[in-house]
């Protein structure tokens, strides 16, 4: 019999999942609070809308101070202001003698060819000189003293401590290269335990392209010249009634022939040599080498904030006369003219000058050490002290140095063309 009772069909039940709650993976948990901390900085420095900023590209050729643009700390200021320098590296004098077209500023470590610049230029510019440093040469401690015991070099006062300076009689030390003398010959055997039988000379870069060695060539002339620039009539002759013309060619090419054999000229930049000299193999490449002072400050800076201590082992030696050198950034265009003032009125930038070496201009004066003095103190780094003989070298003629640089280095002509 059948079951005639309705067919009940039960609706289907829809089944619910729940959602499982996913957790944060744990590497993002873990780099968030630095990331956090990250933008917390950017927003406090004001730096957090930087990659949306325009960046202004200068293109300059510079030479030994492009060590000041280059330096991390310098770059970052720049950028703090929208601005970033691509640096064509080349020598002062190779600036000055070299095409400028599409750059917008050229940055020569020296007046000589600050002054070339200018002329080919023959328009006026915007400028400017931040700082000065002297020439120096960088040498190691046994031939300073060496140098020390010949009477040709006397060490600055340094306390208890080894001292880093030494002045220069730059009289007696050329009578030392004129007359050939060796290493040896003067007593370095005495004074260290190796041996060079080398001639006592001076390491310099290419005077065609270098402002330091041009710098130095004006130095040995000078000395050469019985402490007077070249070119210029000695004003005794004149009261004696002599009758000689010292600003005639033949007298300068006569001195420049006397000057070629006292430096040991050598085809690089000027930069190059300050790394040559801070090598690990610098002593064994030249004993005495033309570098600037604020390469060397930089150099123990960096060496105590490593060490602990100061770099004893390389000492400076200051040239009596002396030279200083006054760079000069010199702006090619609007961009150009951006840079010019920031680096001379930025005191960010001023202060960061100072920590790399440099005697840094204020309120219009033509230097001053004070600040650097300061903070080599707080550094622990000996303070150079001021020669007694405050005797300065005079520039000569730009035609006369012209002169000289180009009978001694023997210089292809220049290849100038105006931007």
């Amino acid at each position: 019999m059948t079951d005639a009772r309705p067919l009940t069909i039960e609706e289907p039940r829809l089944a619910t999942r729940r959602r499982v709650r996913r957790r944060l993976p744990r590497h993002v948990a873990v780099t968030m609070p630095l990331a956090l901390a990250g933008l917390l900085s950017l927003l406090v420095s004001g730096n957090a809308l930087r990659p949306f900023e325009h960046i202004t590209t200068i293109e300059a050729k510079m030479a030994s101070k492009s060590d000041f643009f280059r330096d991390p700390e310098v770059r970052r200021l720049l950028l703090k202001h929208g601005i970033r320098v691509d640096i064509h590296r080349l020598g002062s004098r190779g600036i000055a003698t070299q095409s400028l077209k599409n750059m917008d500023a050229v940055f020569p470590s020296g007046q000589p060819a600050a002054r070339l610049i200018l002329d080919q230029l023959n328009r006026s510019v915007d400028s400017a000189r931040p700082f000065v440093t002297p020439l120096v040469l960088g040498t190691f401690r046994d031939y300073a003293e060496t140098l020390r015991k010949r009477g040709v070099a006397s060490p600055q006062r340094a306390g208890s401590a080894e001292t880093l300076y030494y002045d220069l009689d730059m009289a007696k030390f050329l009578a030392l290269i004129e007359a050939g003398e060796t290493w040896n010959g003067i007593g370095f055997g005495d004074t260290s335990e190796r041996s060079n039988n080398g001639r006592v000379l001076v390491r310099t870069s290419s005077v065609c392209e270098s402002n330091a060695a041009g710098t130095y060539l004006s130095i040995l002339a000078f000395v050469k010249n019985h402490n007077r620039a070249p070119g210029t009539e000695d004003p005794r002759n004149s009261a004696a009634g002599q009758d000689l013309d010292a600003t005639s060619e033949e007298a300068v090419l006569e001195l420049a022939g006397q000057v070629k054999p006292l430096i040991n000229l050598q085809g690089m930049a000027s930069d190059e040599q300050a790394e040559s000299y801070f090598s690990a193999l610098g002593e064994s490449i030249a004993p005495v080498t033309v570098i600037y002072e604020h390469q060397y400050l930089a150099h123990q800076v960096d060496h105590v904030r490593k060490h602990q201590k100061q770099d004893t082992g390389r000492v400076l030696l200051y040239p009596t006369p002396y030279a200083l050198t006054e760079p000069q950034l010199i702006s090619l265009t609007d961009k150009g003219d951006k840079l010019s003032e920031l680096i001379e009125t930025d005191p960010e930038l001023r202060r960061r000058a100072i920590e790399l070496g440099f005697r840094v201009r204020f309120s219009g004066e033509d230097g001053t050490s004070d600040q650097l003095n300061a903070f080599l103190n707080e550094h622990e780094i000996q303070v150079p002290a001021a020669n007694p003989d405050q005797t300065k070298v005079d520039a000569p003629d730009l035609n006369v140095l012209e002169e000289i640089i180009n009978y001694v280095g023997n210089c292809p002509p220049p290849e100038t063309e105006s931007p």
